[in-house]
């Protein structure tokens, strides 16, 4: 018998990626027995409309920068290439396929409007949900209707660290070292990128 491969699925503007994804993504790959984590930078995030938000090729570099030497981690141009919106339900239709089983990976705060994505529903008939906890995150009613769905609970390190955080270190130009990889760290120095208050 095949086989069947366990793919965890990582959204995200990625801008920038630091420890706090890599740690959710690690920690669902153990507790989850993934075969791989496909990280997934979105082109256009509908739920994000931040001005100024970095090219997708500079977002792309530092994916791949964070996820190096990382052999169970991929990145994906997926949601890059496409056309509009990243909507997770085309990306998830895209990867299923017979023998795959898809964890899609977030945080609590993703899990609070969950209902907000566009067709939430067929997400939910090809994925199991992989929930991470997330300081200040995750309401008791997004709980509550998440227990009578499929959902893998996967804890995570009390990370409290955003791109929203390491973008205002950056713009004042204090250290982000240890709180994103050193080769996004001087990514993002090299590139100047934050600087001007975005």
């Amino acid at each position: 018998m095949k086989k069947v491969e366990r793919l965890g699925v990582f959204g995200g503007t990625f801008d920038p990626p630091h420890i706090g994804h890599l740690a959710l993504a690690e920690r669902a790959r153990d507790r989850l027995r993934l075969d791989r984590v496909l990280f997934v930078p979105a082109g256009q995030p509908p739920h994000k409309r931040r001005a100024g938000m970095s090219s997708a090729q500079d977002r792309l570099a530092m994916t791949r920068l964070a996820v190096r030497g990382a052999r169970a981690f991929r990145v994906s141009t997926m949601e890059l290439r496409a056309e509009g919106p990243s909507f997770t339900a085309r990306t998830v239709r895209a990867l299923a396929q017979p023998g795959r089983r898809i964890f899609l990976l977030i945080g609590g705060d993703s899990l609070d409007d969950f209902r907000t994505w566009r067709d939430y529903e067929d997400i939910l008939e090809r994925v199991t949900l992989a929930v991470a906890d997330r300081p200040g995150a995750g309401r008791a009613t997004s709980r509550a209707w998440a227990r009578k769905r499929r959902v893998s609970w996967i804890g995570n390190p009390p990370l409290d660290v955003s791109s929203t955080m390491i973008r205002a270190l950056a713009r004042e130009r204090r250290s982000t070292r240890y709180l994103v990889p050193d080769a996004v760290a001087r990514y993002i120095e090299r590139r100047a990128l934050y600087r001007s208050g975005r």
